[in-house]
């Protein structure tokens, strides 16, 4: 079974910066692409990112220019750089894997524990 936990989280200042890492249990992200969710209460769970086994990645417009996902497959291992922090980026962040379902990537089930980010004003 796929273990996917997520770290690097905690109290920010507003123009901070983070970096999110996921740890996979298995040489997962070599065949599957992945992707970085966050969850603000009272929000639903949003995309904030993923990327591809090749490389190709795609970014939430709310986090353009700010966070870049990247990965190091041979660490089985996805991280989340977030530059420019703001209170409206405070949430609990998840990594998972994804498939691209043909309009929209989406997650196929596996899920670490989360790990919060809070960036005050």
């Amino acid at each position: 079974q796929v273990q996917l936990v997520e770290s690097g989280g905690g109290l920010v200042q507003a123009g901070g910066s983070l970096i999110l890492s996921c740890a996979a249990s298995t040489m997962i992200f070599s065949d599957n692409a992945m992707g970085w969710y966050r969850q603000a209460p009272g929000k639903q769970r949003e995309l904030v990112a993923a990327i591809t086994t090749g490389g190709t990645i795609q970014h939430g417009n709310s986090v353009k220019g700010r966070f870049t996902i990247s990965s190091e497959n041979a660490k089985n291992t996805a991280y989340l750089q977030m530059n420019s922090l703001g209170p409206e980026d405070t949430a609990v962040y998840y990594c998972s894997v994804v498939n691209w379902s043909g309009s929209a990537w989406a997650p196929v089930g596996y899920w670490g524990q989360g790990t919060q980010v809070t960036v005050s004003s």
